[in-house]
């Protein structure tokens, strides 16, 4: 394999698993809201914000081995794994490998949901929160083609989607249908145990 054509295809899988994992966390954001809509049930956001995650991980994987594999960079297998451990734009790629490793907590906390529960599930996922602004930040210092306009714009539309889910979430508050008659039956049985 060609040295442009691991740099192109690193490249390309880097830009790839930004807007993937960016349309993850938006996707999480609105299911953690309950979203839906008459001709889109909210199983199936679930259900795609699972798939998008996996598919994620696939283009992650192959940015990593590219990135690992190519001649230029010299990055080796234990800088996937150790942050700040490459000569090579060392804060970068060590903030990319951060990334990766609370996505794969998060991956690996979602196999094991059943065994840990959902409390402690939960809070690990919340790392998303961590992660995706960490790979961002990881793409604009490492990128050499960062600047450019098409790298450029995708960058700014994945952080203007998810500050968008985030405001979203932030204003339109809970969406829980089970909220209210929840809050009625435990202030009844509150009142029932003071008599």
């Amino acid at each position: 394999m060609s040295d442009t054509l691991l740099w192109y295809t690193t490249r390309g899988a880097g830009a790839v698993s930004l807007v993937l994992l960016t349309a993850v966390v938006v996707l999480g954001i609105l299911s953690a809201l309950r979203v839906q809509a008459a001709g889109w049930p909210r199983f199936l956001t679930t259900g795609l914000h699972r798939n998008l995650a996996l598919m994620t991980l696939v283009f992650l994987a192959l940015h990593i081995v590219t990135a690992v594999v190519d001649p230029f960079t010299h990055l080796g297998w234990l800088t996937a794994v150790v942050p700040f451990s490459s000569s090579y734009r060392t804060f970068w790629l060590g903030l990319g490998t951060i990334a990766f490793e609370l996505l794969l907590a998060i991956v690996v906390t979602s196999l094991a949901r059943g065994y840990i529960g959902h409390a402690a599930w939960r809070l690990v996922h919340w790392l998303t929160y961590a992660s995706w602004p960490i790979a961002v930040i990881h793409g604009i210092g490492t990128g050499t083609d960062t600047w450019s306009a098409w790298l450029l714009a995708i960058t700014v539309i994945c952080v203007v989607a998810v500050v968008a889910a985030i405001g979203f979430r932030v204003t339109a508050g809970s969406r829980d249908p089970l909220k209210e008659p929840r809050t009625t039956f435990q202030a009844a049985a509150q009142r029932r145990e003071t008599r």
